[in-house]
């Protein structure tokens, strides 16, 4: 068989798979348009503001709209916070003090929360949980994927104060969880441990299944907006969608206490924000087509991926055991050959601040390292895995991936049978 031919192959397995995503589409775009339509969103809501910000509609609006499609109480949208991790360092300043302790009921977090906790190998980063006092501990998920509720309560203290749950698996070799599996986790801690909450981190997840965790009982879901939310027009920027209290004491962290969400300018305008939301569904759901693709290519090549091509998503994210890091190289460099930024680039593992391992990515994006745009990273160690996410149109998805299997097959990384 030819490149051409085995991707030929896997769309036609996956054709039932795709009208299964296009009909999620169809309902996010409903919902988002339906909450646009009740806050009356207008031309007037794109402008920008300076200085403090105060009396901005079109940030309030934004916010608004984004408590609505999320199903919840508040909302916290802002240009200024920096990226996915930002945000969720944010929330965890706002909702823990010194002498609390949290609680990861998903495992072992995502790289880069390991510096935020003071979980890291080597000398606590200035700021960290660790540094303010604050103590942690983790559970892993169940042999087949769950969240272990008893383990959970069994480690809860009159410390604990805030339960963290992570919807992907990062860079973990495990299934990322649906928002239905945080209902059991937040109805336990509500109904008997009344004092503390529950953090879920929503990167990668937003309007992949038919509902969010923030529907299911969570009191904070955090997330980027130059990932799923963003719609890959969004330039920067990350929310907190959730229960008011919650929403509020993260406020007074971001700006500062008294002040709360009544302030924060962006002079820029607001535009790119709403359109952003309103693309989602669909440029989530070509994501989503692109890793299904992905998948099945690769089980034709007798290699394993998580999830499987006809498996329920609940994140972009497309975990492919490539086994030797030839292969993972090859694969991420193939990524960048065919993105529209940056193709002359060749990616090489590097120190990444924030990773424990070298890291190799891909991500020839317009926003820079939007990760709903196409991309493709792993961490170089054992069994060398390449996570690819994204892809604001599958014609582009599959292009790629057809790329990247002929720089694999040049370099003599992968035969083709």
């Amino acid at each position: 068989m030819t490149i051409q031919e085995i991707i030929e192959t896997a769309e036609k397995d996956l054709k039932d798979r795709f009208s299964e995503i296009e009909k999620t589409e169809a309902y996010w775009t409903r919902r988002i348009l339906k909450a646009f339509q009740e806050k009356e969103v207008s031309y007037r809501h794109f402008a920008g503001t300076t200085g403090y910000g105060n009396g901005d509609i079109g940030r309030d609006t934004l916010e608004s709209v984004f408590a609505t499609v999320f199903g919840a109480e508040a909302a916290i949208v802002r240009p200024s916070i920096a990226s996915g991790t930002a945000a969720l360092a944010q929330t965890l300043y706002g909702l823990v003090l010194p002498g609390d302790e949290i609680v990861s009921a998903t495992g072992r977090p995502y790289d880069t929360m390991e510096e935020i906790l003071g979980i890291n190998e080597g000398e606590c980063a200035p700021g960290s949980m660790k540094e303010m006092g604050v103590s942690y501990k983790e559970v892993p998920l169940t042999d087949s994927g769950e969240i272990d509720l008893p383990a959970v309560e069994a480690v809860i203290t009159k410390n604990t104060k805030l339960i963290i749950a992570q919807r992907s698996r990062g860079y973990s070799w495990r299934p990322s969880l649906m928002p239905d599996q945080f209902e059991g986790l937040c109805t336990m801690i509500h109904e008997k441990h009344p004092g503390i909450r529950v953090m879920v981190d929503n990167c990668y997840g937003e309007f992949v299944a038919f509902c969010e965790p923030s529907e299911k009982g969570a009191d904070v879901c955090v997330g980027s907006l130059i990932k799923n939310a963003g719609g890959g027009l969004a330039p920067t920027g990350g929310y907190m969608v959730g229960k008011k209290d919650a929403i509020e004491r993260i406020a007074s962290h971001i700006t500062a206490p008294g002040i709360g969400l009544e302030v924060g300018s962006y002079a820029q305008g607001y535009q790119l924000f709403f359109q952003g939301l309103f693309m989602a569904p669909h440029t989530v759901a070509q994501a989503i087509k692109t890793a299904c693709l992905a998948a099945r290519v690769f089980e034709i090549l007798g290699l394993q991926s998580v999830p499987g091509s006809m498996e329920k998503r609940s994140d972009i994210i497309q975990a492919i055991r490539l086994e030797t890091p030839e292969r993972l190289i090859r694969f991420c460099q193939g990524i960048q050959m065919a993105s529209p930024i940056d193709s002359m680039a060749m990616p090489e593992p590097w120190d990444m601040p924030g990773y424990t391992d070298q890291v190799i990515m891909a991500a020839g994006t317009f926003v820079a390292g939007a990760s709903i745009e196409l991309s493709a990273d792993g961490p170089m160690r054992a069994p060398y895995t390449a996570y690819l996410q994204g892809s604001l149109t599958y014609v582009h998805g599959k292009i790629a991936l057809e790329k990247a299997l002929e720089h694999m097959v040049s370099g003599n990384a992968i035969r083709i049978p």
